[in-house]
């Protein structure tokens, strides 16, 4: 099947799936006697009344990112063809792949060392240089392609930065950086995993040279599943790919709600100039303080075809920790003095929206035992992000599982399977958030990426 027809399915599905919604949900009323005429004040008090309007108010708060979802999802063609070369890999500039890993899992990087570098090669890819920076030694096979940094304990930068910030600003020092202005740096993490298409699409990205940051896809039910909850929760993250990053790249080219750490793209000039000395505030998620301060100094950005494979957490646990980490960081950075309010707006509203989840997330039970009427179009709306939402869970297994791979019944489980964890998503991203809202918040907690036990260096 052509992926416009595709598309175009994609996109009908989505519309009568918010059109449905809408009119299970009461929003669009067919029925004129189905309006609320309950008087909230009179049946609530007056504190009752306004804490539930506050409640519903709050809901609106993820209303910007959900718009973005949808543009993403509808304007841009969900299921594009195979990336194709537009020059060749020989004329490309030099391309640095860079690893940070405090060194905990020296197996998994030496394994994935190899085969994106093996894949490089048979992708045609020839001026890249495989860079892998970490706090212990790993002894990586020794090859001209591979370049092990090893951070020493006693290096600190100017402000105190910590953690994978302290790492990435290392890699920048005059003494240790053997790269040119003008060359190109891939970040990845530890567990990343290269495939044809992303290195097409980097190629593709830096060859264009338009753009000094880019950012792709990234997918999590790639080989082996090691836990089906948290790779079919993680499918909404695949749909967030697709949509909100892919239309602030490819429309606005900015940063907007900020950017993922992992298939980063940057050219070395830029990348220098952004620096990842931002001190502590900028070190527990170093990728949204360093993209908020690119976008403030003017920096462009491009969203890059081609997808990367990486793995989701393997306990509930991690994925709780994780998450946890991403709310704390990123509460750092909205409110750090480093960056202007004016470029961190829209991520603040974001931010917010999850951090006040727990009580938006009550409406469901409020909305049904205390009814109160509001303006159809209010609920249009909240009916419009629920549904959006949902629809997420749907399109990011389609785009994560290989209905050829699994086949049509498996395939419609795990479909089935990610509407049914979002309820358990729901509260295990309220538990990061009032764990994360109560716990120590300068700390970084890295999930356990290889199924092989801990090696000790």
């Amino acid at each position: 099947m052509r992926s416009t027809v595709k598309h175009l399915l994609h996109c009908t599905f989505l519309v009568v799936f918010i059109a449905a919604f809408e009119v299970y949900s009461g929003a669009i009323r067919l029925d004129p006697d189905a309006f609320i005429t309950i008087d909230p004040r009179e049946a609530y008090g007056d504190i009752g009344c306004v804490a539930l309007y506050f409640l519903r108010l709050l809901t609106l708060l993820t209303l910007p990112q959900v718009f973005f979802n949808f543009c993403g999802l509808v304007f841009y063609n969900a299921f594009p063809d195979k990336v194709v070369l537009k020059g060749s890999p020989l004329l490309a500039p030099f391309i640095c792949i860079r690893v940070v890993t405090r060194g905990d899992f020296a197996d998994l990087v030496k394994t994935n060392v190899m085969r994106n570098m093996n894949l490089c090669l048979d992708t045609g890819l020839e001026n890249f240089l495989i860079e892998v920076v970490t706090d212990k030694p790993l002894n990586l096979p020794k090859h001209r392609r591979i370049r092990e940094i090893v951070v020493p304990k006693a290096y600190k930068t100017k402000s105190g930065a910590l953690f994978k910030s302290r790492a990435l600003q290392y890699c920048l020092e005059d003494s240790v950086n053997v790269l040119n202005n003008n060359d190109w740096i891939v970040h990845l993490d530890e567990e990343t995993l290269l495939t044809e298409n992303s290195i097409r699409g980097v190629t593709n990205f830096v060859l264009d040279g338009k753009h000094p940051f880019g950012q792709g896809l990234i997918t999590y039910a790639n080989e082996n599943v090691v836990n089906w909850l948290t790779t079919l929760a993680d499918s909404f993250r695949v749909s967030d790919d697709m949509g909100k990053l892919r239309f602030q790249f490819k429309f606005f080219h900015k940063p907007l709600f900020s950017w993922k750490g992992s298939y980063v793209v940057s050219l070395v000039a830029a990348e220098r100039d952004v620096t990842f000395d931002n001190g502590i505030d900028g070190s527990v998620a170093e990728d949204c303080y360093f993209a908020m301060r690119a976008f403030s100094m003017g920096y462009t950005f491009n969203f890059i075809e081609g997808e990367m494979y990486e793995k989701s957490p393997f306990t509930l646990m991690d994925f709780i920790q994780q998450r946890k980490r991403w709310l704390q960081g990123i509460l750092l950075v909205v409110h750090s003095k480093g960056v202007p309010l004016k470029y961190k707006s829209l991520l603040l509203l974001s931010i917010y929206s999850w951090v006040t989840m727990p009580l938006a997330a009550s409406n469901i039970i409020f909305a049904a035992l205390y009814p109160i009427p509001c303006p159809q179009f209010f609920d249009f709306l909240c009916a419009f992000i629920a549904a959006v939402n949902i629809y997420m869970y749907i399109f990011g297994v389609i785009k994560s599982f290989s209905l050829y791979r699994f086949g049509l019944v498996k395939f419609i489980l795990c479909a089935a399977g990610a509407i049914c964890t979002i309820p358990i998503n729901v509260m295990i991203e309220n538990i990061a958030v009032i764990w994360g809202l109560m716990g120590k918040k300068h700390k970084f907690y890295v999930v356990q990426k290889d199924i092989r036990p801990l090696v000790t260096v």
